[in-house]
Parts: C-alpha cells; sequence; structure tokens
C-alpha cells in the first residue's frame, strides 16, 4: 500500500473512531424529567419520548415534593412526610438506598425545600428549622445546615451542623469550592466542612437608599438550572426616580443573582421590567442571554436588553419548569396534574404528560443518568 493510501485510511479510522466515541459517550447518557404527585409518588419520565417510564411510591405523607439528583443521576432524593424526612431512590428499580429523618420526640424539624447534594454525590445538605417540643410550649430554635453521609444508608444521621440564617429556601453547590449556595434574604455560601460563611450577593440587606432602591424582595422556591450548571435568585426592586412613593416616576424592576455552579462566578444586577409575576427562571443552553419565565404564562426574556421576547399565557398557572440540555424542549409542571410542553423558540405548546395526582408546590428536576 502506497504511503498516501495508509495516511488516508489512517484518517478514516481516526475520524470514525472520534465519530463512535462520540455517539458512544451521547448513548451512555439518558435524561429524565422527575416529578412528585399527591398522594406522595416520584414519576420518572423519558425526555425522549415524553413519556413516564415508572413511579416509585415514597413513604410518609406529602411534602413540598422536592427532589435533589446524585451527580450520576442514578439516585433522587425525595423529601417527604412534612417537610421532614428524606429517602433516596434508585430511578431505574424505585429501591430505596438512603433514608432520614430529621425530627425527633424532643425536636420536630422542617425543611423548608431546601436540599442539594455534593458535587462528588458523597453528601446530602439540607437546612433544618428546628422547634424544641416542650411540655407547656414550643421554642423556636437557631436554623442550621445539615449534613448527611449518602453512604450512611438507612436511617443516617447528620455527620456535622452549622449554624444559618433564617428563611433560606433554595441551596445549591459550587463545584470548585464544594461551598453550598444559601438562598434566602440574601445569597450566601458556606462551607459544609467548617461552617464558614460569605455572602455572594447583598439583597434584602443592600445598602442602595441613597439611590433610591428599595431593598429587593429575593425569593424562589425550587432550585432549578441543572441544564446549564447555574444557579438563579430572581428579586423584585423598585427604583424611585422621583420622590420616594412616587408611583408615577417608580421603575418596577425584575432583577437576579446568578451563580456559574462549577467556578462560582456570579453576577447580580437588573435585567427586566416588572410586567408580571413569574415564579422560576431558567437559562436557554443555547444564548445565555435567552431566559424563559413561568407562573399564569410562559414568557421569553432577552436579558442582554431588557426585552420580553414573547409570552405564552397558559390555561392555569404553572409553578416551575425545566429544559432539556439541548434546549429543544421546555417542561412547565407544579399546581396540577399535567406536564406542559413547548418550543423554546416559538413558545407554542407541543405536548403534555398527564399525571396521577397534584404536583403542588413540586419540584420539576431535569436528571442526566449516566450508563
Amino acid at each position: 500500500m502506497k504511503m498516501k493510501q495508509m495516511k488516508a485510511l489512517g484518517a478514516a479510522v481516526a475520524g470514525a473512531s472520534v465519530m463512535m466515541a462520540s455517539l458512544t459517550a451521547q448513548a451512555a447518557t439518558e435524561e429524565y424529567i422527575l416529578t412528585v404527585t399527591k398522594p406522595n409518588q416520584l414519576h420518572i419520565i423519558d425526555t425522549k419520548t415524553d413519556k413516564v417510564l415508572r413511579t416509585c411510591d415514597v413513604p410518609g405523607v406529602f411534602g413540598n415534593g422536592g427532589i435533589a439528583m446524585s451527580p450520576d443521576g442514578h439516585t433522587a432524593y425525595v423529601m417527604t412526610n412534612k417537610w421532614e424526612d428524606v429517602y433516596g431512590f434508585d430511578v431505574d428499580s424505585c429501591k430505596i438506598k438512603f433514608s432520614m429523618k430529621q425530627s425527633t420526640p424532643k425536636e420536630q424539624v422542617k425543611s423548608m425545600i431546601s436540599m442539594a447534594m455534593s458535587a462528588d454525590g458523597k453528601e446530602l445538605y439540607t437546612v433544618q428549622n428546628p422547634v424544641a417540643r416542650h411540655k407547656d410550649h414550643f421554642e423556636v430554635k437557631q436554623p442550621r445546615l445539615a449534613v448527611y453521609n449518602t453512604a450512611d444508608g438507612l436511617n443516617a444521621k447528620p455527620v456535622r451542623t452549622f449554624p444559618v440564617d433564617r428563611r433560606i429556601t433554595k441551596l445549591g453547590v459550587i463545584e470548585k469550592t464544594g461551598e453550598v449556595i444559601l438562598g434566602g434574604g440574601d445569597v450566601k455560601a458556606i462551607d459544609p466542612k467548617n461552617g464558614k460563611i460569605r455572602t455572594i450577593a447583598k439583597l434584602q440587606n443592600w445598602d442602595r437608599s441613597p439611590e433610591k432602591w428599595v431593598p429587593a424582595d429575593a425569593f424562589q422556591m425550587h432550585t432549578l438550572g441543572e441544564h446549564v450548571g447555574e444557579y438563579i435568585m430572581p428579586y423584585f426592586t423598585i427604583k424611585w426616580n422621583g420622590e420616594p412613593g412616587d408611583m408615577e416616576k417608580a421603575e418596577f424592576l425584575w432583577g437576579m443573582t446568578q451563580i456559574d455552579t462549577k467556578t462560582g462566578e456570579h453576577k447580580t444586577g437588573e435585567v427586566l421590567p416588572f410586567e408580571f409575576i413569574v415564579f422560576n427562571f431558567v437559562t436557554d443552553p443555547n444564548n445565555r442571554d435567552i431566559a424563559y419565565g413561568a407562573y399564569n404564562q410562559l414568557s421569553k426574556h432577552d436579558l442582554k436588553t431588557g426585552k420580553t421576547l414573547a409570552v405564552q399565557p397558559m390555561h392555569h398557572t404553572y409553578y416551575n419548569l425545566n429544559m432539556t440540555t439541548d434546549g429543544r424542549k421546555i417542561y412547565m409542571g407544579g399546581t396540577s396534574s399535567d406536564i406542559s410542553i413547548h418550543d423554546p423558540k416559538t413558545l407554542e405548546k407541543i405536548g403534555s404528560i398527564q399525571l396521577t395526582g397534584d404536583m403542588s408546590t413540586s419540584d420539576l428536576r431535569l436528571a442526566k443518568v449516566q450508563r
């Protein structure tokens, strides 16, 4: 064989190897949407077919429907029993691999949605809001971050706890530092090894009053953004362009704190006029300047220009939304028993998934299962 022919053959073999490796990598990752419905069931949905693959019965009374996914996508940790207990389910078999009960006979503990996994999947975090049970009264105690080892399996106990602020809802994890993001009145980060806390963004406690800004009202119930590796804490604020209280000259605005969960890089600022309520935002994986919002309508926004690009009215309220990693589908869920599927380009409805019960406040999480 001549040298040119040998080189051509080598190039063809190399190209085929790269293509096969790419196809193998694609085939090795499956994407699921997960949510919880009443009376208390976890549903695993295939994003290729938009069909429910399996349904797992969750012990206890329905809680808030919070879900945290292991990094490999194989285990779903579900908060249940009136916001107190957590169970870890194998998404392929519904087998319970982990469990923990936060309350004791002497102390009742609630976690307000707040739950997250470490980047290596070895630790589970919750923010506990404890109340001591005395014979004749209750005693409200200091909230705390609780750290659990997922390898401890059933009936796990916290291995470390650290005091944190009140009104923390959504958690996240910064992969680079291992810190847990604490989303409350302000956005902070805590080192789960030693409890050291730093402030990422002052919102409720910012000092912009001399510039005639109303302190930010920051709240978001669900932890989303796994499709792009992002944590978003939206907030509402008012800028008084005249005297404080002069509504005619005031600007009503949406702002955001956006955190890259891999690097910890973040930015905070006003992004959109406050034209209607948005319960949750997610970012488009193909254009990080585009965000989608959910509540009584599905909306599409350009964060760079501050313009709303499209609005799709919904026939009922949807609390949350999520997207596939390729950005081809938007899923809207929560509130009722159906998940509405939409085209990100037009926002038109392209499908629907009917579930067995009401999702209420449940998460709508994207799981990337590695095979």
